[in-house]
């Protein structure tokens, strides 16, 4: 089947929020199998073959239809590494949370914003921002991620990432300041 040529202008924009989505949800047990660039890689590239049956093209669109493919992808890597019987329940759940992620960057920007040249402005923010998340540390990155976008609280994540909560606080400390540097670097 032959691949649209606009998929890939209109899709590369969002691998950098692709990338932060997939790193924050690919269990830490299966990183050494499975890393996020390739989970990207493949959902980017099974988009790509379904892209003519996407009908609406607005940013926010592409941004929720992509996170269904990665939610779909992730589920069949999880699935594929362990082995194990189809899990519909871990399928609904991995979509949720994949969603959960998404709103908490989205949050990030979000105003009262509703006219289209605001929603249109709010989309470009967002895709910024995955941008400048990805110039991050991978721990960095994964604290201010779980911190502000999943609403987990500093033991959690010190727990999840095995440091001490000193330590998480830091991590966020310093990745903010990046992450502001970054964003304003584009400016």
């Amino acid at each position: 089947m032959p691949v649209n040529l606009d998929a890939g202008r209109v899709l590369d924009p969002f691998r950098p929020y692709l990338r932060v989505l997939a790193a924050v949800h690919l269990d830490p047990r299966l990183r050494g199998k499975l890393d996020p660039s390739d989970v990207v890689q493949q959902t980017l590239l099974r988009a790509c073959v379904g892209f003519d049956r996407l009908r609406a093209r607005e940013p926010a669109a592409v941004a929720a239809w992509l996170r269904k493919v990665l939610s779909r992808t992730l589920s069949d890597a999880v699935r594929d590494l362990e082995r194990a019987k189809r899990d519909v329940g871990r399928e609904r759940s991995i979509q949720a949370a994949v969603d959960e992620s998404a709103s908490g960057l989205e949050a990030w920007l979000a105003a009262d914003q509703s006219s289209p040249s605001e929603r249109a402005d709010r989309n470009e923010q967002l895709l910024r921002l995955a941008d400048a998340l990805c110039g991050l540390p991978d721990d960095t990155r994964e604290a201010v991620v779980l911190k502000h976008c999943r609403g987990w609280a500093l033991a959690e994540i010190a727990a999840h990432l095995g440091r001490t909560p000193a330590a998480v606080a830091s991590l966020l400390h310093r990745g903010l300041k990046q992450l502001r540097e970054l964003l304003h670097e584009g400016d």
